[in-house]
């Protein structure tokens, strides 16, 4: 099967993440399926249950209604959310680029060889013993054939041409029975002519004794009567390196061991690393050279020159084919060995694929890649060596070489050779004999590719890898095979990145890099993929794509049409990192129109479309961020093509990761000045237009800061941080004005307020930031110190001094503006509406104080790139280092601090003591305070100074001030998807689905239970009682659905989960860091699968965890803040929330006008719905079987009602309770009825009401007389319980028949236990847990149940 079939079918339902576990059934929409599915479809499960409810008697109804209770819609599953917090980057300087292995250090050719043969013709040596007859063939010529000068001249020339075949480029120089001098003159040439490449130093001693002991080899006096002795050391310092020796002689190996002890390789154990110096040796040290007449007598050279004859030969000889074929013919096969159409050409194909395969899986990676890819000419003669060994071991023969290599004659590889040759020998007296007759390919290839499939079938990372990688590689050569070789290779390529590796170490990548070039359609998709997986792992290959302009066939895939979004996406992902960082890539993609390319698939996606792959989306905006990041001439090119009005419509897609994407490309259009190829002036060019541009791009960022998905925010962080790079001191002016208006009400500030406690009494401080003044000229810094450092920490100076009540400070602030144009530099500092500013600066304060840690540390960074700067006031003592803020208080203290000039006016009011202004970078792990960098702006020489972590943007864009700008994460982050398989099914794992049925199939039992139990009353003794240790008491808890846990959470948003059965305490976590306190309530997502615990904060913020049951492993998926339009932790929210599975929405108020709707699948505000009353929301409650419906309690005691799938949301409006109390509790009956709600008032009456037939209600309980606290109805038993501030808990059933009073008795500590603070019910079982203003939580069941 194709791969491009392959990437259909499988590949159909891919996308931005993992897919299939999001819903377990076909009804719901996937939300990668169609983006925008309007709400009512998303619905169908639970529609189909409500009216097949009402027949009740058939089987369907029975499943239909478990499926109601049973909610199939998943969410926050993706890839997105399994990364921890923590783990994304924050980024402030390029991570280190390792320079990947598989890489060569650097080519290397062989640029010259020297051929000294020493056979003088006619005379044996003195230590050979010849036999006869004897082998006397060189060189392919009988040496006695003709006269000796003539032969030794011939043979001379033969095995020039011989080696020519390797390395056509070399020169070539030859030396016949020379002397000493004329070796050396020789070698001198030879490394004179070849510079830096590599010498070739062939030597033939057949007619001199072997080597000596010493390691002499021997040549002639110039009147041949004496042999001489020729030192190695002499030699090597002749050749020098790099170097490659063959020795043809007996006992070569002697030479190889006078070679390493010149060296001292031994001892070293660096095997020649330092020097680069091959050796290739005849045989062993006590072995001579084979004289049989069967071998010629240079029968090492002839394995190393001319395989093909040699190998044929020799194995001719040894099969059955001898009786049929002249060996004579061997000499004539027909072709030439580089046309693989030919006889000879296939069989050098065959026997270069099989000694490289040999070579791959027995040699270390790294030496394979010196031996047979770095130079073409030693690649050759070690292939041709391993013939050799094969050969002369046949002849007791053991032919050395250095670097060692593992003995490879019986090398399983060896057979397919065999085979090979023997068809070919076959054929070969037809093809001599009639020169027309059809030439048949050899089924090697053909064979080995399905070795390969089938390897690709079984194989995996943990088996022995593909032995046939070096035989794909030499297949793609073939247009016959290259199709299913390339499909082949994409398939192996997807397993992992280690495969990747694997393939690029073999050599894979001159070869697809080659392909680029072809037109072929049918590759178009598979070399796409391909691409794709090799640049996902090594990102270097930029530099090659470009330099081979291999980038326009990517950008004409792109344009294409015809292939699909998924490998289009692919396609704008090459090209994404072919311009990542490369400014001749962005160059390139530039002037071949890639801007206009990916506009035009932006644009492209109209209404009445399919909506758009998000993948395909996501990488679109990716690529056009990466174009024009700091590269001003398409930033330009973007602007005039109207970039911004077609990506600011993405900015509302349901994925959050094309969100993410088009907030990083409109961030990147945003120049800031850092574009170092281009001067000044060109900066200036069409300033207003630039103007017009940026004021669109923010005003859209401003949109999407308080998105639901902390990738989105991450995203618009670190383009606030690029604008305010651009725009500084606007920013500033627009933050001093920002904290005026608020001087009547100290706690509506709240990013500035900071608690700490002196002398035991706690105060709030209010260090509110005026607006800049210019620093004088005077000594003031020393005397601000020692006035600063002996400041009293008493809270009456901070409440009378605090720059509110002072407006001295407000008469130079048009000083900033004399500053910066003198600075001439004032193009940076562009001028926008100041409305935009102060929301700019609303924005980046809401983004400091995030519910996610990671965004808030952003905003942080954004802050204090406009001068606005954390400190941490750890309790330390009052001798603070330089550069450190120090103060005598007992707890930490944040607040925002002024800049020099400030601290002149008010140096008594600050409890901050600095020796030095700390001018130190700012770090990550700030407190929630903020404070003005100090006098930065007011000493220019320590701007310059290396200890200055902050440059002003006017001395222009130096290094350090670079890296405080936060960098992207989205585009590391997306790379991710691509290195991960893509081909394979993505189907949820068996140990998933087998958890989600056994966990349905316990819900179906106990909800029939529940519904069919007569519960009598539930017993006053809890069968659990837990000291949480909470000081301020249990604020709220749940009961888990499936295991015996308990979570239980205090009004300082400490979370505690405890195990009740076994009585042991789990885990216990902070929900935040930030001074603020107050929670809300705890739910659980996705409770029939891994479930998520979401702990929603008085303020609206909403944080979700997973893992949170097992200790210290708590991870945070996502947070965000769930109410909006609110000034940055107001606390006076109160907000209310509540999780409904079925539609995958959370919904949330509080003491505001609307209720706020997050579709928790796109993370996104879905819609917000005004509440059409003037009091605030106190409760809220959202069916649990109905998707859509939610009912409101208000402070006066009234009701609301909406169906939120319908364009006019409010159903109904009642009032059911009489006094004006607050609504305390609300919750939808157990059953199916879409209206009937229970609600409890403040003032002790419990409500019972059916919405949809009358307002009024038809059951009223007096619970409590004015002091309920708590009421709690079971999701599926009929059963509700109601808490009193009395420290009791009544339980009635739906009848209002009272089942039971517990009361809280004293506990065993003797101490009376505070009023029911919260009630929970058991999902599925009767179980109510208690928790109470003292820090116990106790769990009851009925007395029908035995004790657990």
């Amino acid at each position: 099967m194709a791969l491009g079939d392959l990437m259909v079918s499988r590949f159909s339902q891919s996308s931005v993440s993992l897919v299939s576990n999001h819903r377990y059934d076909e009804d719901c929409v996937s939300s990668h399926g169609d983006g925008d599915s309007s709400i009512p479809s998303r619905r169908k499960d639970s529609e189909a249950t409500s009216s097949s409810y009402g027949n009740g008697t058939t089987d369907t109804a029975a499943t239909a209604t478990s499926m109601a209770y049973l909610p199939q819609t998943i969410v926050l599953c993706e890839l997105r959310h399994d990364a921890s917090e923590a783990s994304a980057p924050l980024g402030t300087s390029e991570s280190l680029v390792l320079v990947p292995k598989w890489r060569l250090k650097e080519r290397m050719k062989t640029g010259c060889v020297a051929l000294v043969l020493c056979l003088n013709i006619t005379v044996d040596p003195p230590d050979v013993i010849k036999i006869s007859p004897c082998a006397r063939i060189e060189a392919w010529i009988d040496p006695f054939s003709m006269a000796p000068p003539k032969a030794l001249e011939t043979i001379g020339k033969n095995l020039s041409t011989q080696y020519e075949r390797w390395q056509p480029r070399a020169r070539y120089k030859v030396q016949l029975d020379p002397t000493v001098d004329e070796v050396r003159k020789l070698c001198l040439t030879c490394r004179k002519y070849a510079k830096t490449e590599r010498v070739l130093f062939h030597y033939n001693g057949h007619g001199v004794p072997k080597p000596t002991a010493n390691g002499e080899i021997w040549v002639f006096n110039k009147s041949y009567t004496q042999y001489i002795p020729l030192p190695i050391s002499e030699l090597d310092s002749w050749l020098k390196t790099p170097s490659i020796y063959v020795f043809d002689c007996s006992a070569a190996r002697m030479i190889l061991n006078a070679f390493a002890e010149l060296h001292d390789w031994g001892s070293s154990g660096s095997s020649g690393s330092s020097r680069d110096c091959i050796l290739l040796a005849a045989c062993d040290v006590h072995e001579t050279l084979p004289q049989s007449v069967e071998f010629p007598a240079d029968v090492f050279t002839s394995c190393l020159t001319t395989p093909i004859k040699m190998a044929l030969k020799w194995f001719c000889r040894r099969s059955l084919l001898k009786e049929i074929i002249d060996e004579s013919l061997i000499d004539r096969i027909p072709g030439r060995q580089n046309d693989r159409k030919t006889l000879l050409g296939e069989l050098n194909w065959i026997f270069t694929a099989v000694t490289d395969t040999i070579a791959w899986n027995v040699l270390p990676h790294e030496l394979f890649q010196r031996l047979f890819r770095q130079d073409l000419l030693v690649a050759s003669l070690f292939r041709n060596f391993l013939l050799a060994e094969r050969i002369m071991r046949s002849a007791n023969c053991n032919p050395i070489s250095h670097p060692m290599l593992p003995p490879t004659h019986q090398h399983h590889m060896w057979d397919a050779w065999d085979m090979a040759a023997e068809i070919c020998l076959s054929h070969l007296p037809q093809l001599v004999l009639d020169p027309n007759a059809e030439f048949q390919p050899s089924p090697f290839f053909t064979e080995q590719l399905t070795a390969f499939e089938v390897w690709l079938d079984h194989g995996s990372e943990h088996k022995k890898p593909p032995e046939q990688l070096p035989i794909v590689l030499q297949v793609l050569l073939s247009q016959c095979h290259r199709f299913r070789a390339l499909v082949l290779l994409g398939r192996f390529l997807d397993m992992g990145s280690w495969a990747v590796d694997l393939a690029l170490s073999v050599g894979i990548f001159p070869y697809v890099l080659k392909l680029l070039q072809t037109t072929t359609n049918e590759l178009r998709q598979i070399l796409v993929f391909i691409w794709t997986k090799i640049l996902a792992l090594d990102k270097s290959c930029q530099i090659d794509l470009v330099k081979d302009g291999g980038h326009t066939y990517f950008i004409r895939f792109l344009d294409s049409s015809g292939a699909f979004p998924e490998q289009r996406a692919m396609a704008a992902f090459v090209l994404a990192v072919i311009v990542d960082g490369h400014r001749r890539g962005q160059e390139a993609c530039l002037e071949a129109n890639l801007i206009g390319v990916c506009l035009g698939h932006l644009e492209a996606s109209r209404p009445s479309e399919p909506q758009p792959e998000p993948l395909f989306l996501q990488w679109l905006c990716l690529c056009l961020g990466k174009l024009w990041e700091d590269f001003m001439e398409a930033q330009i090119m973007g602007r005039e093509a109207n970039a911004f009005e077609k990506l600011a419509p993405l900015l509302s897609e349901p994925q959050p990761e094309v969100r993410a994407a088009a907030v990083f490309a409109l961030g990147t259009l945003l120049d800031i000045g850092f574009d170092s190829s281009k001067s000044v002036v060109e900066d200036e060019f069409d300033d207003d237009e630039k103007i017009r541009a940026e004021d669109a791009i923010i005003k859209s960022l401003l949109d999407v800061v308080s998105d639901g998905s902390p990738l989105v925010r991450a995203e618009v962080a670190v383009a606030l941080a690029r604008f305010a790079f651009g725009h500084k001191q606007h920013l500033k002016l627009a933050a001093a004005s920002y904290w005026k208006p608020q001087s009547s009400s100290l706690l509506t500030s709240l990013p500035s307020i900071a608690k700490f406690h002196d002398a035991g009494s706690a105060t709030i401080v209010s260090l509110h930031m005026s607006p800049l003044t210019r620093a004088s000229t005077d000594s003031q810094p020393v005397a601000r110190e020692s006035r600063i450092s002996s400041s009293p920490l008493g809270s009456s100076s901070l409440m009378h001094g605090s720059p509110l009540s002072d407006d001295s400070s407000l008469h130079s602030d048009s000083g900033i503006m004399h500053d910066s144009i003198s600075n001439g530099a004032v193009h940076q500092q562009r001028i926008l509406d100041n409305a935009v500013y102060s929301q700019c600066v609303r924005a980046m304060f809401a983004l400091a104080k995030d519910p996610s840690p990671r965004i808030a540390s952003l905003g942080r960074r954004v802050l204090s790139i406009i001068g606005i700067e954390q400190v941490v006031a750890k309790p330390s003592k009052p001798t603070g280092r330089p550069g450190e803020a120090a103060t005598t208080s007992h707890t930490p203290l944040a607040g925002l601090a002024r800049s020099s000039s400030w601290f002149d006016m008010h140096a008594g009011n600050l409890p901050l003591s600095f020796r030095t202004p700390p001018v130190s970078p700012p770090r990550t792990n700030y407190l929630s305070g903020l404070r003005r960098v100090c006098s930065l702006e007011f000493r220019p020489h320590l701007l310059g100074s290396p200890d200055s972590g902050l440059a002003d943007p006017l001395l222009g864009a130096s290094g350090s001030e670079r890296s405080l700008l936060p960098l992207s994460s989205i585009y590391n982050w997306s790379c991710g998807h691509f290195s991960k398989p893509l081909l394979g099914g993505t189907d949820a794992s068996q140990e998933i689905v087998a958890k989600r049925e056994e966990n349905e199939k316990f819900a179906i039992e106990h909800i029939a239970k529940c519904q069919h139990s007569s519960i009598s009353k539930l017993n006053n003794n809890p069968i659990a009682n837990w000291d949480t240790r909470f000081e301020t008491g249990t604020k709220t808890a749940l009961l888990h659905p499936f295991s015996p846990i308990v979570v239980a959470a205090d009004e300082n948003e400490r979370i505690r989960v405890w195990n009740y059965e076994e009585a042991t305490l789990l885990n216990g976590f902070d929900n935040h860091d930030f001074p603020d306190k107050g929670i809300s309530k705890l739910c659980l997502i996705n409770e029939l699968d891994d479930s998520l615990l979401l702990v929603a904060s008085c303020d609206g913020s909403v944080r979700i965890w997973k893992n949170y049951a097992t200790k210290g492993k708590q991870k945070l998926v996502t947070g965000f803040s769930s109410i909006q339009g609110q000034k940055p932790g107001a606390r006076d929210l109160n907000a209310v929330v509540d999780w409904q599975q079925q539609s995958g929405y959370l919904y949330a108020s509080g003491e505001v006008s609307t209720v706020t709707l997050w579709d928790m699948e796109k993370e996104q505000l879905a819609r917000s719905i005004a509440s059409e009353s003037e009091c605030g929301v106190t409760a809220l409650s959202a069916s649990q079987v109905h998707g859509g419906q939610l009912a409101a309690g208000f402070a006066d005691g009234s009701l609301r009602l909406y169906d939120v799938r319908s364009p006019e949301p409010l159903v109904c409006a009642t009032r059911p309770h009489q006094k004006v109390e607050r609504v305390v509790g609300l919750s939808f009956q157990p059953g199916l009825d879409p209206a009937k709600v229970v609600s409890a008032s403040q003032a002790g009456d419990i409500q019972f009401l059916d919405l949809r037939t009358t307002r009024d209600t038809y059951l009223t309980i007096d619970a409590h007389r004015g002091s309920l606290t708590a009421l709690a109805v079971h999701r599926h038993a009929p059963i509700i319980a109601s808490g009193s501030a009395k420290q009791l808990i009544k339980v009635f059933s739906l009848q209002g028949e009272q089942l039971g009073i517990i009361r809280y008795y004293p506990s065993f500590m003797a101490q009376k236990i505070g009023s029911v603070s919260c009630l929970t019910f058991h999902p599925y079982q009767v179980l109510l847990a208690a928790g109470a203003a003292d820090s116990f939580v106790s769990v009851y069941t009925h007395d029908n149940s035995q004790a657990r």
